[in-house]
């Protein structure tokens, strides 16, 4: 991926880095991988707003991407490399020799033309898809499963990959983007390398209304607000009142634990991320 700087004839457009889209071999989505996508608005199903400054943003269309990769022993050819709205990472169109057509996250390196596999028999190049038992130890891997067949869960956004440390057992050990080390089944599948689009974080909107087109509104700080409306409200000046900084509703911010000690999942956590 390459990124595209401008020529600032507008103050906007002065500190705005874009994508060039020069990887992108198609600008229409498959129509039969199409469904329909409304916003939520940052409202429940009540009505009742539940996150705060969400709203407007431009109409979508889901793009429905095969996290699974069920499809063992069938050779597919990479059609075509896509642009997705609702992620970070491009999608790439897989032509299957049987006919199907299914989309997945495209990894750097897989480029149009080329071919992949999910299976036992799959090679460790990127795109190819298998079980965690089959992949050697320090391999990059991302889209992985959290239970088998229940589809990828972890490292889905651009740039990002895990590194299978070691294998204990029925477990294999994960290092997560996060820093987190977990346990996961050696049953459960994963994609080999690392996801596409990584120049992805160096991108600035440069004016406000690109991040309306994505469906925010304005945030107000807490500090800005009155006390009727926010514990961080009142005072003369830039003052903060309430102490620890809190949310409209008093819970705590900026350090509060929220995990629940308890959890099922707690001891497939060999070290917490820093």
């Amino acid at each position: 991926m390459g990124l595209k700087i401008y020529n600032p004839y507008t103050k906007s457009q002065r500190h705005t880095i874009s994508r060039d889209f020069s990887e992108i071999t198609r600008t229409t989505p498959e129509k039969s991988l199409l469904e329909s996508q409304h916003s939520s608005g940052g409202r429940n199903n009540e009505g009742h707003t539940t996150t705060r400054f969400r709203g407007g943003g431009v109409k979508q269309a889901y793009r429905v991407v095969d996290f699974r990769r069920d499809k063992d022993g069938v050779p597919a050819k990479v059609a075509h490399i896509e642009y997705d709205p609702n992620r970070t990472a491009n999608i790439a169109l897989l032509h299957y020799v049987d006919g199907e057509k299914r989309y997945i996250i495209a990894p750097e390196g897989l480029v149009q033309g080329a071919t992949v596999l999910s299976g036992e028999k799959a090679e460790f190049k990127p795109g190819n898809a298998t079980i965690l038992k089959r992949i050697p130890d320090g391999v990059f891997i991302h889209n992985i499963e959290l239970e088998p067949g229940k589809g990828g869960k972890l490292v889905r956004s651009a740039g990002q990959y895990a590194i299978l440390r070691a294998k204990e057992g029925d477990f294999a050990q994960i290092k997560l983007p996060s820093g987190e080390v977990r346990l996961i089944s050696l049953l459960c599948k994963a994609t080999i390398g690392t996801v596409g689009n990584a120049d992805h974080a160096k991108i600035k909107l440069g004016k406000a209304g690109a991040k309306r087109y994505l469906g925010f509104r304005p945030h107000v700080r807490g500090v800005a607000m009155n006390p009727v409306d926010h514990p961080h409200g009142g005072g003369e000046g830039r003052t903060c009142g309430g102490g620890h900084p809190r949310s409209p509703w008093g819970q705590l911010a900026k350090g509060k634990k929220t995990r629940n000690p308890r959890k099922v999942s707690q001891n497939q956590i060999v070290s917490r991320r820093k």
